[in-house]
């Protein structure tokens, strides 16, 4: 990996729209509109991020749904120009510190099995396959891995595993 390139994360507001679209474009052979990105800002069980440069640019983003004590990551996405400097990375930790400070129960994603770099990202963050869905990519036609990140809290009231039958 590069040097770790220096980036401010914040939640995404109106502003970033056009840039994360554009980004979208480049990076996703079926991009999210606009519109829909801006429908993520109103919605409680989301939360979308996105990395600013030195000249707060947008140069990556990311995407987080909430279900109960489930986390689904929608989206990941760097610039090109950007990749390998550590900005995925930076994103996914935001995630995954968020979900370990409300006790979810895990965190999944899907990606394309040709994706060897994010493949790589993930399971250095802890992801693990845990199936696959089939023809769920176009553009060109691919199955997706199903990535998991499972933490040590009970599905039902957020008691750390192993623990319900001593309290």
């Amino acid at each position: 990996m590069e040097q770790r390139k220096q980036v401010r994360i914040v939640p995404i507001s109106g502003d970033h729209l056009d840039e994360i679209a554009a980004l979208e474009k480049i990076c996703f052979s079926t991009p999210w509109s606009r519109a829909m990105l801006a429908e993520e800002l109103d919605n409680a069980c989301s939360a979308f991020l996105t990395a600013l440069d030195e000249d707060g640019r947008v140069i990556g983003y990311a995407g987080l749904q909430v279900v109960l004590d489930e986390g689904y990551i929608a989206n990941i996405a760097v610039r090109p120009e950007d990749r390998q400097k550590g900005v995925a990375s930076q994103l996914l930790q935001v995630f995954i510190d968020f979900a370990r400070g409300n006790k979810l129960a895990f965190l999944t994603l899907e990606v394309r099995p040709s994706n060897t770099a994010a493949i790589v990202l993930y399971g250095h963050h802890g992801f693990r396959t845990a199936g696959r869905r089939k023809n769920y990519y176009e553009h060109p036609k691919e199955d997706a891995l199903i990535m998991t990140l499972e933490f040590d809290y009970g599905t039902e009231n957020g008691i750390p595993s192993g623990t319900e039958n001593s309290l």
